[in-house]
């Protein structure tokens, strides 16, 4: 009986060992099944080598654990805990069991998280966000930290992988890393994240997207309600307002008044080889376009107009003498009487033609654009902020008893150069307006332009066919003396010309003016000088071979371009930083290179004779000024040819433009007193257009025979315009 009792006891507690075994294999058959769903959603691989392989390695468990039985037993608590950890971390998120198990399942995830590192690690590759197409031809995918090469991995054939593939049980696990040329399995944690994703739950297991109500309101110690009003009659009579309202709408609803969207119709079976015979018909006829109202009657064909609207006999028989064409119509007749009204002559023959402009006129549906014209204004500044800039007249200096024709500011800003009709020139202190010095040169002065040059003081002046190189006598004795060795003229021993013609310019000692005089064959109409203050380039517009010259003050040298210029030259200008010289002709601007002696660029103004020329202090822009008030802008950066734009501002010729050296303004002056201030931004940008603002218009010169402003330049430091007038006065307008 005591053997039959311990044969039960042992019987009962096998069961119980065998109890928790049976939980563990169903487990793993469900894990098994989890893998398998998984490889199938991944890869195409060998599922049933995968599953064979668990099912192989459950078997082995569970014989190792039959083999320890009593281990189990001894165990059996602890081996619970862990088949619950297990069954919870490894289960299925749509199971109930996440919500039995979340606690345990997010424990153990917070352990995987805390003692993972991956998400720590740094990239292998560091070479940021460049393309990875860049290193397709190189044998290298990108660098390490330390700068070394990251060799890319021997690439296996389709063949190969794939057998690899099947080798490997947990090929669906494995993503490409492309960045780091690696492959890269992710955990289960990571699977079943991107499982909830794709369902479109939230990637963390806990979270609870229905959280429970919580009431904040403590009830339980509340001695009074919150309102004790009792309840209004209006909360159980029915509105009499909202059924006079639902009335409205109904009625509204009959008549038509609101309409409801109707459900969109299918498209119903048509012939899918067969042609559309809708859709030509359409396309054959044009759609329907009202004819256009006749004129209503008016008081001349009442039939009592009044008198003044009945013609005479005189202007009867002068209709007879018109063409058809712009005879009237009707001649409208009085009658006393609505009885004495005879019928319409020519009421037929209206309603005939009536009939045939309907049918044979073409009629023509055009759309009206409806565009603001404030929105093709462009947007510019205002300008109030581009300041400064002239605004008003500070100072005029008065002293000329004719026309001044030419002004000239030397680099310092503190003198200013004039010339004038009346045979002198003079020179001007800018601040005090004070005359300080002048020269009588005999002949009508019409260009002067002053040493660009701070140490060379020296002033070029044209009379005529003449020009002469003044010393203003300005600096220390160091730049004094300079300026008098560059102002000295040896005997002239230049050889003749072999073709017998005579030379173009010949260098000439002025003993009283103590410089030196160019004797040229014709008139000489403007100089130019260098930057470096050496050469200067003097224009005669008559003649083609010899009418622009460069001269070299230091050699004594003159020498003409060895280009065809094919024009009326007007103006010359040199570059500001480089070896270019721009040559101004009547209808289109030539740019040379003086260094390689090569023609770079025609740029076409599109004029009737430009008058002027300017170049920007940067050297990529111009400006040419036109006897037609027009004013044209060039970009040198751009490959065409033409203005980039062309201002319309002066209504008569434009004399002359100038650029400011420092600040971003531009002015012309014209003929008809007035001069026109800009502000023109050039940016370094080259994606950006330049920026044309007009600012202000100066006047102040009176007309003298028929002429207004001649001449205008710029202060080199501030922003001041100088203006001189045929009204013999010269004007300082300031900011």
């Amino acid at each position: 009986m005591k053997q039959k009792d311990q044969k039960t006891s042992s019987d009962k507690e096998l069961s119980r060992v065998e109890d928790p075994l049976k939980q563990q294999k169903e487990e793993q058959d469900e894990e098994a099944k989890l893998d398998s769903d998984n490889c199938s959603e991944f890869t195409s691989s060998d599922n049933s080598e995968s599953l064979s392989e668990l099912e192989d390695g459950e078997s082995v468990s569970l014989e190792d654990e039959d083999d320890h039985e009593i281990n189990f037993y001894k165990d059996s608590e602890s081996l619970r805990g862990s088949e619950a950890g297990e069954s919870s971390s490894l289960g299925d998120e749509d199971s109930d069991d996440d919500e039995e198990h979340g606690s345990q399942s997010s424990e153990l995830n917070q352990g995987d998280e805390s003692d993972s590192s991956e998400d720590e690690v740094e990239p292998r590759n560091t070479i940021g966000d460049v393309p990875l197409k860049w290193y397709d031809d190189e044998p290298h995918i990108g660098y390490d930290i330390k700068g070394k090469k990251i060799t890319k991995k021997v690439k296996q054939d389709k063949l190969d992988s794939f057998l690899a593939n099947v080798d490997d049980s947990k090929s669906w696990r494995k993503i490409y890393d492309e960045i780091n040329d690696e492959d890269v399995e992710l955990t289960k944690e990571e699977i079943k994240l991107v499982r909830r994703l794709l369902k479109g739950r939230a990637p963390h297991p806990d979270f609870e997207p229905y959280p429970d109500y919580v009431d904040w309101f403590k009830w339980d110690d509340a001695k009074h309600p919150l309102s004790n009003a009792p309840e209004p009659k209006r909360r159980f009579v029915p509105s009499k307002w909202e059924a006079k309202k639902v009335v409205k709408y109904v009625r509204a609803i009959r008549k038509g008044l609101i309409t409801f969207d109707k459900p969109k119709e299918e498209d119903g079976p048509y012939l899918l080889w067969g042609d559309d015979l809708s859709s030509t018909e359409k396309a054959n006829h044009l759609a329907y376009i009202p004819a256009p109202k006749q004129k209503l009657p008016g008081h001349e064909e009442a039939y009592n107009p009044p008198l003044e609207y009945i013609p005479t006999q005189e202007e009867i028989n002068s209709y007879q003498l018109m063409y058809e064409e712009d005879r009237p119509k009707f001649i409208p007749k009085r009658f006393t009487s609505l009885r004495s009204i005879p019928a319409y002559e020519n009421g037929v023959k209206e309603c005939f033609e009536r009939c045939l402009d309907l049918y044979m006129c073409p009629r023509v549906r055009r759309k009206r654009l409806n565009i603001d014209p404030e929105s093709l204004k462009p947007k510019l500044p205002s300008p109030k902020d581009l300041r400064p800039y002239p605004v008003a007249c500070y100072i005029e200096y008065i002293g000329h008893k004719d026309e001044v024709t030419s002004i000239s500011v030397d680099a310092s800003g503190q003198w200013i150069a004039s010339a004038s009709l009346d045979g002198t020139v003079r020179i001007w202190e800018v601040e005090t307006g004070r005359c300080f010095k002048q020269w009588d040169v005999g002949e009508a002065a019409l260009f002067v332009a002053w040493n660009p040059f701070p140490d060379f003081h020296i002033l070029a002046v044209s009379t005529g066919p003449d020009v002469h190189l003044l010393n203003t006598g300005f600096g220390n004795e160091e730049e004094q003396k300079k300026t008098k060795e560059l102002l000295h003229v040896e005997p002239s021993t230049a050889p003749e010309d072999p073709n017998g013609k005579a030379p173009a310019v010949s260098w000439v000692q002025n003993d009283k003016h103590e410089g030196i005089r160019l004797r040229h064959l014709k008139t000489v109409s403007s100089i130019e000088w260098h930057r470096k203050g050496d050469y200067f380039s003097t224009v005669t517009p008559v003649g083609e071979s010899r009418a622009v010259l460069i001269h070299q003050l230091s050699k004594k040298f003159t020498q003409k371009l060895p280009f065809k210029l094919g024009g009326v030259t007007v103006r010359s200008a040199f570059h500001p930083s480089r070896p270019f010289f721009f040559i101004c002709l009547k209808n289109n601007i030539r740019v040379y290179d003086l260094w390689k002696s090569k023609f770079i660029k025609q740029l076409v103004t599109g004029l009737r004779e430009a008058s002027s020329i300017a170049i920007h202090p940067g050297g990529d822009n111009l400006i040419v000024g036109s006897k037609e008030g027009k004013m044209c802008w060039f970009d040198m950066d751009l490959s065409s040819t033409n203005p980039y734009k062309v201002l319309r501002c002066h209504p008569k010729d434009i004399n002359n433009v100038a650029f400011h050296r420092s600040y971003p303004l531009f002015a012309s002056c014209s003929e008809d007193c007035t001069a026109y201030v800009f502000h023109g931004m050039v940016y370094s940008d080259l994606n950006r257009d330049p920026l044309i603002v007009p600012l202000k218009i100066l006047r102040g010169h009176k007309p003298s025979n028929g002429r207004g402003i001649l001449d205008c330049k710029f202060h080199p430091r501030q922003p001041w315009l100088f203006t001189a007038g045929a009204d013999a006065v010269i004007k300082l307008y300031c900011h």
